[in-house]
């Protein structure tokens, strides 16, 4: 096999030998245990009271399974406490700021528009390009770590203390792992992803990224996922208070739950982007590969191709199912090959789609935007389906009443 994860630059492998060889002695070891966690989130965030404690269940079989299954290093235990804490921390807002300002439940979200498509489709590009018009709100990723506002709203330089939190992320993604950072670069202040949101749920594929967790990926796939979604809601009410706007959301996670996502959201337009199937999980699996090695020090590709192969044509099967059943002009169909062919153009389709004119303006600060974000400014990112085990002639019989039905021609 060609596919390679680079490890950590030098002085980080260093510091890891060494914390991996005290953490077997007991030295230093960073616990995930759940009342630690609570009681971390309830010091920071100086509140006590949860309210809504629908949490607990889906914490605990998530900490079970990563300290089972997960075989987690140092570094990695580190990063998802501080994680974990920080959704904690988040929940504990949220519920004291509602209580106080009661205006925060009453927020419309009207007309949310959602960025959908299987994983590296081209969501992230026509999200961002999207994020050039006024009118829509989406989420940057300093809100994404920290959708309830700190209590002290501005800091030394007038800015949200919740972005110099996020810039230092980005640095030390950008470090710790480049590569990853040219497969998807998570940036303090462009847009993110909803599954941000659905992470203070504790119901979130986002642990598909860390490490391996089969005991909690197989109750996640059988767990009912309107809760999260409603809470989710709960999240983005927060959000338009602290920043008015028509919501632009984005997560391919979507794909696969429709129909909870009109369930919250029943007056959602919905764009979904489309690419060959065997590009779009060889590079996901390239993403997933590259990105739990910075948290586990097992990281088998070949069951990571298993694993986003399955989850795919699960996400493919179950968005053309409830597509059947929801209103056809919900949806919006784009192809990746158009969007880099003519983005401009398929951004005019998706105006006239929402209702919105795309003005003069707006559209230079597009053509700005692709001029400062070309698809290689961190690198090219190389990636093969043998790496992980795929067939390509498998996938193609997988996917063939998928690429009929929307037209998605094959790449080779």
């Amino acid at each position: 096999m060609s596919f390679e994860i680079k490890p950590f630059p030098l002085p980080v492998r260093a510091a890891l030998a060494l914390w991996r060889a005290a953490s077997k002695l007991g030295i230093g070891r960073v616990s995930l245990d759940e009342a630690s966690l609570v009681r971390a989130a309830q010091r920071s965030a100086g509140l006590d009271d949860f309210i809504d404690e629908s949490f607990r269940d889906p914490m605990g079989i998530m900490l079970e399974s990563l300290e089972r299954e997960g075989d987690l290093h140092p570094l990695g235990r580190v990063t998802i406490r501080e994680s974990l804490v920080r959704a904690l921390v988040n929940r504990l807002r949220l519920e004291d700021l509602s209580l106080r300002h009661p205006e925060i439940e009453e927020t419309p979200v009207s007309n949310p528009v959602f960025v959908v498509g299987l994983q590296r489709t081209g969501t992230t590009m026509l999200q961002r390009l999207l994020t050039c018009e006024p009118a829509l709100r989406s989420m940057p990723a300093w809100e994404g770590l920290n959708p309830a506002p700190f209590p002290e709203r501005f800091d030394k330089r007038g800015r949200d203390p919740r972005i110099r939190l996020a810039e230092t992320a980005e640095k030390a993604l950008r470090y710790l792992s480049p590569d990853l950072f040219a497969i998807h670069p998570v940036e303090a202040e462009e847009p993110e992803e909803d599954i941000h949101l659905l992470d203070i749920t504790f119901v979130s594929p986002a642990i598909d990224a860390i490490a391996r967790a089969p005991s909690y990926q197989q109750w996640f796939c059988e767990v009912d996922q309107l809760p999260a979604y409603q809470y989710m809601k709960r999240l983005i009410q927060l959000l338009l208070w602290q920043r008015p706007g028509r919501w632009l959301g984005k997560t391919p996670h979507h794909l696969e739950y429709l129909d909870e996502l009109f369930a919250v959201f029943p007056d959602a337009k919905v764009v979904i982007t489309h690419r060959d199937p065997a590009r779009t999980v060889a590079s996901f699996c390239s993403m997933m590969a590259h990105s739990r090695a910075m948290f586990s020090d097992r990281v088998d590709v070949l069951e990571v191709g298993q694993q986003f192969r399955a989850k795919a044509i699960r996400a493919v099967e179950r968005s053309m199912a409830a597509r059947e059943r929801l209103p056809r002009d919900a949806f919006l169909d784009v192809l990746y090959q158009d969007v880099v062919a003519d983005p401009i153009k398929q951004v005019r389709r998706v105006y006239d789609f929402i209702g919105l004119e795309l003005t003069p303006q707006t559209e230079a600060s597009m053509q700005q935007w692709r001029e400062n974000n070309r698809q290689t400014r961190h690198g090219v990112h190389e990636y093969h389906l043998e790496d992980f085990g795929l067939d390509r002639a498998e996938l193609d019989q997988h996917f063939h009443t998928y690429r009929e039905r929307y037209g998605v021609p094959v790449e080779p």
